[in-house]
Formats: C-alpha cells, sequence, structure tokens
C-alpha cells in the first residue's frame, strides 16, 4: 500500500514535502498534513481523516515511496487509504509538480509496498 514519487532527486521532494508543512516554504504551505509524533510518520489534518492511517516515507536512488501504515490495531479502511493515497498525490501536484516525473499509487497491497 504506498504512493510512488519518481523523481532524480528524492531527498530534494520529501525535504521539500517537510519545508512547506512545516511553513517554512515560501511559495506554498501545507495545512493539509502534519508531521505526528517521532516525526517520521505523516497524517492528514482534517478531522475526520487525522490519525485514520499514517505514512512513513523511504528513499531510493531514484523514488520517494510512501507507504500507509496503521494506526494501532485498526486496520486502514478502503475509505481512508482511498483519501491518504489520492491527497497525497493531489498534494505533490499541487505543490511539487517541478520535482517528480510520474506518482502512482497501489491499488491493493503488494510485496513491493514495505517502506523499510
Amino acid at each position: 500500500m504506498s504512493v510512488t514519487f519518481q523523481t532524480q532527486n528524492p531527498q530534494q521532494l520529501l525535504d521539500a514535502f517537510d519545508a512547506a508543512i512545516l511553513k517554512r516554504e515560501p511559495t506554498g504551505k501545507i495545512v493539509t498534513w502534519v508531521k505526528h509524533g517521532d516525526m517520521i510518520h505523516y497524517t492528514h489534518t482534517a478531522p475526520q481523516w487525522r490519525y485514520k492511517a499514517y505514512f512513513t516515507a523511504t528513499i531510493t536512488a531514484a523514488e520517494l515511496k510512501f507507504c500507509i501504515i496503521r494506526n494501532k490495531d485498526v486496520a486502514v479502511s478502503t475509505i481512508a487509504y482511498s483519501f491518504y493515497h489520492g491527497h497525497l498525490i493531489q498534494t505533490f501536484l499541487d505543490h511539487f509538480d517541478q520535482l517528480f516525473s510520474v506518482a502512482s499509487a497501489s491499488a491493493m497491497p503488494t510485496s513491493g509496498d514495505r517502506c523499510n
């Protein structure tokens, strides 16, 4: 269960996202996502979606991948899954479209969705 951004500089893309969340980005602030707890997980801020799931990010040579993780012992609902994935892609298209070439989301969990 992941969202993947193909990019030549995945660390730059993640840093831009983090800066916009922390409102350091001069051209656009992101208020719909927050870093949570240990500051390595991301959750949505809308009351109906907050804490329904979390994303964790990993970087490879050409990808920034966000894997969804569930909230403790509660499974992520199909609706929350689709909202989180769709909204993360929308956020990146709105703010960082020059920093990646392709965004994709898995429809169902696959073996390649692990963020380790």
